[in-house]
């Protein structure tokens, strides 16, 4: 099914504007696409095909539009800093060195699944930049913020989001610089 002209043409998905289908969409997400007026687009697609290369491979999405959302605990003596990081799917985080360093903390890992998803509301494989818990750091790899369109998770397993690059910058608490390390093939 080919892409209604309202919405990006990215893959084989129908995108819709994403305010107007917030059933779509964890309810944090929701929330916090009208409060920051965020003008972006939604597509259901199958959860069991969430993970980024079923996902890509199956609606002919390039990796290189499609981004990854991982959430990161830094800790420095009894303080832990929850992050989460925005990186193109053909690319890996910088986590242990560039991240850590930005984050000023001493030992950085990936957060607890459990612990991510409780944190965040959202399902794990749709945790999103959009709607984070207040304060939050988004550390946004620069080609992520450079791309026309990007595609990202919605806070469900049953939808992806299409949102300008710049925009997920514009984000609040969203920190652009190079994180991110091309994957080797």
């Amino acid at each position: 099914m080919a892409s209604p002209a309202i919405g990006p043409s990215l893959g084989t998905l129908s995108w819709l504007p994403a305010h107007d289908h917030p059933e779509f969409l964890a309810p944090v997400v929701s929330d916090a696409i009208s409060r920051h007026q965020l003008s972006c687009f939604v597509a259901a697609i199958d959860p069991a095909l969430a993970d980024t290369a079923a996902f890509c491979e199956t609606y002919e999405v390039p990796l290189a539009v499609s981004a990854n959302c991982v959430v990161v605990a830094g800790r420095r003596a009894e303080s832990v800093t929850m992050a989460a990081c925005l990186i193109l799917a053909t690319d890996r985080a910088d986590v242990n060195k560039t991240v850590r360093r930005h984050l000023d903390v001493r030992k950085i890992s990936f957060a607890d699944m459990a612990e991510a998803v409780s944190l965040t509301g959202m399902a794990y494989g749709g945790i999103t930049p959009i709607g984070l818990p207040p304060g939050w750091p988004i550390l946004i790899d620069d080609q992520v913020a450079a791309s026309p369109w990007v595609v990202i998770g919605s806070g469900i397993r049953d939808s992806k989001i299409a949102i300008r690059g710049g925009d997920v910058a514009d984000l609040p608490s969203a920190r652009v610089f190079n994180i991110a390390h091309p994957s080797a093939p």
